[in-house]
């Protein structure tokens, strides 16, 4: 009897000990280390403009207005609602995600030849075989904020004629918002669509 309540007893201890440790002061430990040496990335890389939020450096955005760059597809639509769809219960709450859907698959071609079809409409000086293919695929979480330097210069000629901005300036501000590769040899180089945006509404002078 004794035997099993000193065992219980153990028991009981060593689960309250790693509830602390695990669940209380090693949260708080990395919490604590991301706010005083990370606070930017901790907090979700948060990009402000006059002190409002408009996006993260983490996380792509649908633009719609012709004077900005345009992402990559997204099978989620870059998680992005309205107020009346988070109200009324149709917005479903999709994080992330793709629609891991074959080569093969009817609805893939479907899609893919309507984005070609809407970005010919939209860059008129553009030819179909061009046409770069990060710009017709969307990524694993449909949440990623990068093109391929060749996606964003492609967009130049609708850029200048929307924008009134120059070539050389465009070429300026995708330059200042592209990241090499990882340690010069890893992966690719890719160019901020938000950044590159932001830049772009600076020199129209939509923000100040």
């Amino acid at each position: 009897m004794k035997s099993g309540l000193k065992t219980a007893k153990n028991v009981v201890l060593l689960s309250l000990v790693l509830l602390l440790v695990c669940g209380i002061l090693y949260p708080l430990l990395v919490t604590g280390i991301g706010q005083l040496f990370f606070p930017k990335q901790a907090n979700g890389s948060l990009i402000k403009v006059d002190g409002k939020v408009v996006g993260s450096q983490l996380v792509g955005q649908d633009f719609k207005d012709d004077r900005f760059m345009k992402c990559r597809p997204s099978a989620v639509n870059y998680n992005t609602y309205t107020k009346e769809e988070k109200e009324n219960g149709t917005y479903g709450g999709v994080g992330s995600g793709s629609q891991n859907l074959a080569p093969s698959n009817k609805k893939l071609i479907e899609r893919v030849e309507k984005d070609i079809e809407n970005f010919l409409k939209k860059n008129p000086d553009v030819k179909k075989e061009d046409i770069p293919t990060d710009l017709l695929t969307a990524s694993g979480s449909g949440l990623d904020p990068h093109i391929s330097p060749a996606s964003a210069k492609v967009q130049f000629p609708a850029l200048i004629k929307s924008t009134g901005l120059s070539e050389s300036q465009l070429n300026e501000i995708v330059s200042n918002n592209t990241k090499g590769k990882v340690l010069g040899i890893f992966g690719e180089e890719t160019v901020n669509v938000l950044e590159v945006n932001l830049d772009i509404a600076k020199a129209i002078d939509m923000i100040h």
